[in-house]
């Protein structure tokens, strides 16, 4: 059996979850693996069969996305050109997480694919997400659209909505609390959060998708972003103080650390991660303002934990997934 894995490469999510599921593929067939963006710190293990320029957006320092950095980085003929030639006739298998070169391959050759992915769970109704509508449901649509979907998210919102993919890399560390606050909000100025942070009695590691050396200011200390040194400090911390993304609250709560949120400006998807965390019990902010300590202190002492119950499914997920939607030639 041939299979294409085709993963969305903007954030180090998709990236993380694919380490996973990638050794599973590969007990059913061959696997080629695609990835589009530009925005990742976290490469895969395996090869690239393509790597694609793609549409990613570019983290800005003050909350948000970085709008002229993301439109210049933009090449639609580029795109185009990648969607129109990509060739697919020799996969038994096409899985999506989130990435438009293939699924839009796929449309145009009438391909079914299937999402294995945190996105897709936004086509049920189900899911958690703010009152007021937004244009960006459409990019949730029909930026990565495919036949079939299979979800992740923080609760089971439907019938094939599972809860997240928890690396087995985390499921196996040895936890401790040192007592730090680690934190991951790649739309903030590094300097900008120490600043703040400082204005605490807590230690903290942040990790900066901007710097390339480690540093200290008072008591914080900046790293670049490491996937092994990140787990290490998420594996000995008391919390996390991070965005609005998925599978990093999500592998903290499981851990069975404190977490605050700060959903990105303007990313509808963070925020609606936000309220689902929200919902769970998680403190969630929307921006760094005038009374952004004072929120961080309250959680700093609240001992309260999030409870929550993420079993190891991935393998049979895959399995089932594998089974039911395997083209037969």
């Amino acid at each position: 059996m041939k299979i294409l894995y085709a993963i969305q490469g903007t954030g180090n999510g998709h990236i993380s979850r694919a380490r996973e599921i990638v050794p599973l593929l590969q007990q059913h067939g061959e696997v080629d693996l695609l990835v589009s963006g530009t925005e990742a710190e976290v490469s895969l293990a395996q090869p690239l069969k393509y790597k694609f320029h793609g549409f990613s957006f570019v983290f800005g320092t003050n909350g948000g996305v970085d709008n002229w950095a993301t439109f210049k980085l933009m090449n639609t003929p580029r795109l185009f050109k990648d969607i129109f030639t990509l060739p697919l006739k020799q996969y038994d298998l096409i899985i999506n997480d989130f990435e438009p070169v293939s699924a839009w391959a796929c449309k145009l050759q009438r391909i079914p694919a299937v999402s294995l992915s945190h996105q897709c769970s936004f086509v049920s109704p189900k899911t958690p997400r703010p009152a007021k509508w937004s244009y960006a449901e459409w990019l949730l649509k029909y930026y990565s659209p495919t036949a079939h979907h299979i979800g992740f998210h923080f609760e089971r919102y439907d019938d094939f909505i599972h809860t997240p993919v928890i690396r087995s890399e985390i499921r196996s560390l040895v936890t401790s609390n040192l007592g730090h606050y680690t934190v991951y909000l790649p739309a903030y100025d590094d300097k900008l959060l120490a600043r703040e942070l400082n204005k605490t009695n807590k230690e903290w590691h942040i990790f900066s998708k901007r710097q390339k050396t480690p540093y200290t200011q008072g008591n914080v200390k900046i790293f670049p972003v490491n996937n092994q040194d990140f787990n290490n400090s998420l594996a000995s911390c008391e919390g996390l103080l991070t965005g609005g993304g998925f599978e990093g609250p999500a592998e903290a709560l499981f851990l069975q650390k404190k977490v605050m949120m700060i959903p990105m400006k303007g990313q509808y998807e963070q925020q609606c991660n936000a309220l689902a965390a929200s919902k769970l019990g998680v403190p969630v902010i929307h921006e760094i303002d005038d009374k952004f300590i004072y929120y961080v202190n309250n959680w700093l002492n609240d001992g309260n934990k999030v409870q929550v119950d993420f079993p190891d499914e991935t393998a049979q997920i895959v399995d089932d997934m594998v089974k039911k939607y395997a083209r037969s030639k």
